[in-house]
Protein backbone atom coordinates (compact mmCIF):
# COMPACT_ATOMS: atom_id res chain seq x y z
CA UNK A 1 0.00 0.00 0.00
CA UNK A 2 2.87 2.38 0.74
CA UNK A 3 4.14 2.11 -2.85
CA UNK A 4 0.69 2.96 -4.23
CA UNK A 5 0.36 5.86 -1.81
CA UNK A 6 3.76 7.13 -2.99
CA UNK A 7 2.60 6.93 -6.64
CA UNK A 8 -0.48 9.03 -5.84
CA UNK A 9 1.61 11.49 -3.83
CA UNK A 10 4.01 11.80 -6.80
CA UNK A 11 1.26 12.57 -9.32
CA UNK A 12 -0.22 15.08 -6.87
CA UNK A 13 3.17 16.79 -6.64
CA UNK A 14 3.39 16.73 -10.47
CA UNK A 15 0.06 18.58 -10.56
CA UNK A 16 1.41 21.37 -8.33
CA UNK A 17 4.73 21.42 -10.21
CA UNK A 18 2.82 21.95 -13.49
CA UNK A 19 1.02 24.83 -11.78
CA UNK A 20 4.24 26.38 -10.38
CA UNK A 21 6.05 26.02 -13.69
CA UNK A 22 3.02 27.24 -15.66
CA UNK A 23 3.26 24.22 -17.91
CA UNK A 24 -0.02 23.55 -19.77
CA UNK A 25 1.37 20.41 -21.45
CA UNK A 26 2.38 18.89 -18.10
CA UNK A 27 -1.06 19.79 -16.72
CA UNK A 28 -2.70 18.10 -19.71
CA UNK A 29 -0.69 14.91 -19.08
CA UNK A 30 -1.98 14.67 -15.50
CA UNK A 31 -5.71 14.70 -16.30
CA UNK A 32 -7.65 11.54 -17.23
CA UNK A 33 -8.41 10.91 -20.87
CA UNK A 34 -11.20 8.34 -20.65
CA UNK A 35 -12.77 8.91 -17.25
CA UNK A 36 -15.12 11.85 -16.67
CA UNK A 37 -13.39 14.91 -15.17
CA UNK A 38 -14.53 17.99 -13.29
CA UNK A 39 -12.86 20.97 -11.63
CA UNK A 40 -13.90 23.69 -9.19
CA UNK A 41 -11.59 26.69 -8.91
CA UNK A 42 -12.13 28.96 -5.88
CA UNK A 43 -15.26 31.04 -6.29
CA UNK A 44 -16.13 29.46 -9.64
CA UNK A 45 -18.86 27.05 -10.72
CA UNK A 46 -18.03 23.45 -11.51
CA UNK A 47 -16.51 22.77 -14.92
CA UNK A 48 -17.27 19.39 -16.42
CA UNK A 49 -15.44 17.65 -19.24
CA UNK A 50 -11.80 17.41 -20.16
CA UNK A 51 -11.92 20.20 -22.76
CA UNK A 52 -13.53 22.72 -20.39
CA UNK A 53 -11.22 21.80 -17.52
CA UNK A 54 -8.03 22.01 -19.57
CA UNK A 55 -9.18 25.25 -21.22
CA UNK A 56 -9.51 26.75 -17.72
CA UNK A 57 -6.03 25.54 -16.75
CA UNK A 58 -4.50 26.93 -19.94
CA UNK A 59 -6.08 30.29 -19.12
CA UNK A 60 -4.69 30.22 -15.58
CA UNK A 61 -1.24 28.95 -16.47
CA UNK A 62 -0.69 31.42 -19.31
CA UNK A 63 -1.95 34.43 -17.34
CA UNK A 64 0.96 36.75 -16.45
CA UNK A 65 -0.29 37.18 -12.86
CA UNK A 66 -0.85 33.48 -12.14
CA UNK A 67 0.49 32.69 -8.66
CA UNK A 68 3.15 30.14 -7.84
CA UNK A 69 1.02 27.56 -6.03
CA UNK A 70 2.30 24.94 -3.64
CA UNK A 71 0.68 22.46 -1.29
CA UNK A 72 1.32 21.23 2.21
CA UNK A 73 -0.31 18.93 4.75
CA UNK A 74 -0.81 16.29 2.06
CA UNK A 75 -2.93 13.30 3.05
CA UNK A 76 -3.48 10.39 0.62
CA UNK A 77 -6.54 8.12 0.82
CA UNK A 78 -6.66 4.94 -1.26
CA UNK A 79 -9.92 3.47 -2.57
CA UNK A 80 -8.90 0.56 -4.78
CA UNK A 81 -8.37 1.96 -8.26
CA UNK A 82 -9.23 5.47 -7.08
CA UNK A 83 -7.61 7.76 -4.56
CA UNK A 84 -8.06 11.23 -3.20
CA UNK A 85 -5.67 13.72 -1.69
CA UNK A 86 -6.46 16.53 0.70
CA UNK A 87 -4.00 19.38 1.11
CA UNK A 88 -3.58 23.06 1.85
CA UNK A 89 -2.63 25.43 -0.94
CA UNK A 90 -0.47 28.52 -0.60
CA UNK A 91 0.32 31.09 -3.26
CA UNK A 92 3.75 32.63 -3.74
CA UNK A 93 5.21 30.95 -0.62
CA UNK A 94 2.67 32.67 1.65
CA UNK A 95 0.56 30.98 4.30
CA UNK A 96 -2.09 28.50 3.13
CA UNK A 97 -5.27 30.27 2.06
CA UNK A 98 -7.03 27.40 0.26
CA UNK A 99 -7.94 23.82 0.97
CA UNK A 100 -8.06 21.34 -1.89
CA UNK A 101 -9.27 17.87 -2.69
CA UNK A 102 -7.71 16.12 -5.68
CA UNK A 103 -9.21 12.87 -6.94
CA UNK A 104 -7.28 10.36 -9.02
CA UNK A 105 -8.15 7.16 -10.85
CA UNK A 106 -5.96 4.43 -12.24
CA UNK A 107 -6.23 4.74 -16.02
CA UNK A 108 -4.09 2.64 -18.38
CA UNK A 109 -1.70 1.85 -15.53
CA UNK A 110 -1.17 5.50 -14.52
CA UNK A 111 -2.77 7.59 -11.81
CA UNK A 112 -4.64 10.44 -13.47
CA UNK A 113 -6.61 13.31 -12.02
CA UNK A 114 -10.38 13.27 -12.43
CA UNK A 115 -11.33 16.07 -10.05
CA UNK A 116 -9.76 19.13 -8.41
CA UNK A 117 -11.68 21.29 -5.97
CA UNK A 118 -10.07 24.23 -4.18
CA UNK A 119 -11.85 26.62 -1.83
CA UNK A 120 -10.88 29.26 0.74
CA UNK A 121 -10.01 28.01 4.19
CA UNK A 122 -12.82 28.76 6.60
CA UNK A 123 -10.59 28.46 9.67
CA UNK A 124 -6.97 29.08 10.51
CA UNK A 125 -4.53 26.21 10.28
CA UNK A 126 -2.65 25.18 13.42
CA UNK A 127 0.56 26.80 12.11
CA UNK A 128 -1.30 30.07 11.44
CA UNK A 129 -2.75 30.02 14.99
CA UNK A 130 0.70 29.37 16.46
CA UNK A 131 2.25 32.23 14.47
CA UNK A 132 -0.53 34.58 15.60
CA UNK A 133 0.01 33.63 19.25
CA UNK A 134 3.78 33.95 19.06
CA UNK A 135 4.87 37.21 20.72
CA UNK A 136 6.41 39.73 18.36
CA UNK A 137 8.98 40.57 21.03
CA UNK A 138 10.61 37.40 22.45
CA UNK A 139 11.03 39.11 25.83
CA UNK A 140 7.24 39.48 26.10
CA UNK A 141 5.75 36.78 28.28
CA UNK A 142 2.08 37.53 27.72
Amino acid sequence: MKAIEDEVRAVNEAFYRAFRERDPDAMDAIWARGAPVACVHPGMPVMVGRNAVLRSWRGILTHPDAPQLGCSDVEVYLLGTSAFVTCLEAANEGPPRLIATNVYTLEDGRWRMVHHHAAPLSTETSSQRAARRRPKDPSTLN
